[in-house]
């Protein structure tokens, strides 16, 4: 349903943010914001505050912000569609009536026979399981040490090794080719036409979180390649959004849930007890999976293979956790490959003391990044001091900062002075700090490592939302083109704008996007920070920032120049001329943070 942006600006308007964020979270006035304790991640201590000024929110800790929309469409688990209703029914605000046209209704009635056509094959492989023809694939269920309860619970079954079984019985029951090749479940080729895409294989029915069958993995018996092979992305199945065992741990009241690689360690666990186990589909940990955990917990144990394969993939799902607002620790299994492997050595109570004691997600990082360091040497033992100082600035609540600097100091033998004088200066130099996931359109792209300009641009982004008198300090240095990341130049274009009709209004800005992940993405634009003690560092910054700012901009311009672009050619010279006066110090830029 399509509402106007006024409207839609209406509704934000007549809905304060700090009212209706108080209905959820406790907060306290500090100075012009209020501070609560963030509801999207575990704390102990206020990082998340609510701006009246700006109408927005932000989490110092987990980076979770927006406007009142993104925060109804996070705690809620609503669309924005959703949440515009639910906000516009708050205020007293009156809708449009939403009408259904004849393709939306034909879409929704395909969809309903799809998942009818996924649970008939379910029932089809778990009946084939118990018949002569599924003795192996049952005896090698059984094999691993499952019970018939724990078959039964996760409907666990065998496709033949004729593979026209599954289509044949379909087609039985009515359904058309065109509709069974859209399922996911056959393939067609002009020698053999419409055969099944499963044979003599395990079948695992992958589900929803509403216990809705939507695909299947299966484990080939024998040598058959490829070993695991599973259903392909339809209408109803999304590999990134859905995750296996989740149906049955989004209910197990446990504190966390546990994530780990496959089919069989996730059947295991739930098994042995922890019901809380979950697996990626085939695929890796996407920012979507973190997204679908963060509704039903505060914490992951990430459980991936304890060979070099293994960490790699725990290194790459930390920060993906982490953005999506979510605690994460990491269980070290050695000398065992996996969670099945080590509940069948050690058992139940062994394992459940690994999950204990899992491994602060940080601190894992960097003893996994020790090993690239030769601290016999005194260089390579400056090296990763230095490297621990970069990652150490993925950390933007100085709170939280300072406290993985006091156990780092002293684990690695290096003064806290002096690792906090290394951080500050490579925060001012523009170090790259601070993963990011990347957002689900294609608005921007951008390198999982934020850049040193990335900074800089984020920082000037925030100075011109909290300092408005800035547009008139950076006037005729930095406008809207300067900023070269593509997110920030459509933001800094819609901040100029509304800075030249004589108002600021960030959280009206964010109503032109309705991607919860570019929400937050801009959200932190707003709230980049820089621990500054005196005006001397201040001015310094500001300095620093605007040269970096027009320094990239005029590499940037100069790259892409045509060759007869002499209008062109000009303003560049002028602007390395008006660098150069900021660099020498002729031009002193004066502003304000007060």
């Amino acid at each position: 349903m399509y509402y106007s942006d006024d409207l839609i600006e209406e509704i934000r308007m007549k809905n304060d943010i700090v009212d209706v964020i108080s209905g959820y979270v406790k907060l306290q006035r500090k100075g012009s914001s209020y501070f609560g304790l963030c509801p999207f991640h575990n704390e102990k201590s206020p990082s998340f505050s609510v701006s009246p000024g700006k109408q927005m929110y932000y989490c110092f800790g987990c980076g979770a912000g927006g406007n009142v929309f993104t925060f109804i469409m996070e705690y809620e688990n609503y669309t924005f569609v959703e949440a515009v209703k639910m906000l516009a029914e708050r205020a007293g605000v009156e809708l449009p009536e939403m009408e259904y046209s004849r393709e939306q209704k034909a879409q929704a009635d395909r969809k309903a026979l799809l998942l009818e056509i996924q649970k008939q094959a379910a029932n089809f492989y778990y009946y084939q399981l118990r018949q002569e023809a599924g003795r192996q694939a049952y005896g090698y269920l059984t094999g691993r040490g499952l019970s018939d309860d724990t078959i039964k619970k996760f409907g666990l079954g065998y496709s033949s090794k004729y593979s026209d079984m599954l289509h044949r019985y379909l087609k039985q029951k009515g359904y058309s080719d065109e509709l069974l090749k859209d399922s996911g479940l056959f393939q067609f080729d002009e020698k053999r036409g419409m055969h099944d895409k499963f044979w003599n294989r395990v079948m695992f029915p992958i589900q929803d979180v509403n216990g809705r069958v939507i695909g299947f993995g299966g484990r080939v018996m024998g040598e058959g390649k490829p070993k695991y092979l599973n259903s392909p992305e339809t209408k109803i199945f999304d590999k990134s959004r859905n995750l296996y065992g989740l149906n049955i741990a989004r209910t197990s009241r446990k504190k966390n849930l546990i994530i780990c690689e496959g089919y069989m360690d996730v059947i295991a666990m739930h098994q042995a007890g922890f019901s809380n186990a979950v697996a990626s589909l085939g695929t890796a940990l996407t920012s979507g999976h973190a997204s679908l955990m963060r509704r039903y917990t505060e914490e992951v144990l990430l459980t991936y293979d304890s060979d070099e394969a293994g960490r790699k993939a725990a290194l790459r799902g930390i920060p993906i956790v982490k953005a999506a607002g979510l605690k994460a620790r990491v269980v070290n299994l050695s000398p065992y490959k996996d969670p099945d492997e080590f509940i069948q050595a050690l058992g139940r109570e062994a394992f459940e003391e690994r999950l204990d004691e899992a491994m602060n997600s940080f601190l894992f990082e960097i003893s996994v990044m020790e090993g690239d360091y030769d601290l016999a040497d005194p260089q390579g033992k400056t090296d990763f001091y230095r490297a621990i100082a970069k990652k150490l600035l993925e950390f933007p609540e100085e709170i939280e900062r300072n406290n993985y600097m006091e156990s780092i100091a002293s684990k690695y033998h290096i003064a806290y002075e002096d690792l906090r004088r290394l951080v500050n200066k490579l925060a001012l130099s523009g170090t790259p700090a601070e993963e990011r996931i990347k957002p689900k359109s294609g608005i921007h792209k951008k390198n999982n490592k934020e850049s040193g300009i990335e900074t800089s641009q984020k920082l000037m982004l925030t100075w011109l939302v909290s300092y408005p008198s800035m547009f008139d300090t950076v006037r005729g240095y930095i406008g809207p083109d300067d900023f070269t990341t593509p997110l920030y130049h459509t933001v800094a274009e819609l901040l100029y704008e509304q800075h030249a009709q004589g108002e600021v209004n960030p959280a009206k800005l964010l109503n032109r996007f309705t991607d919860s992940e570019e929400q937050k993405e801009i959200a932190s634009l707003f709230n980049a920070t820089l621990h500054l003690e005196t005006d001397g560092e201040r001015q310094q910054a500001l300095t620093d920032t605007v040269c970096r700012i027009m320094r990239n901009s005029i590499e940037y311009r100069t790259a892409h120049l045509s060759p007869t672009d002499m209008q062109g050619l000009q303003q560049i010279l002028a602007d390395k001329r008006r660098l150069e006066e900021i660099e020498a110090k002729r031009v002193i830029l004066h502003i304000s943070f007060d």
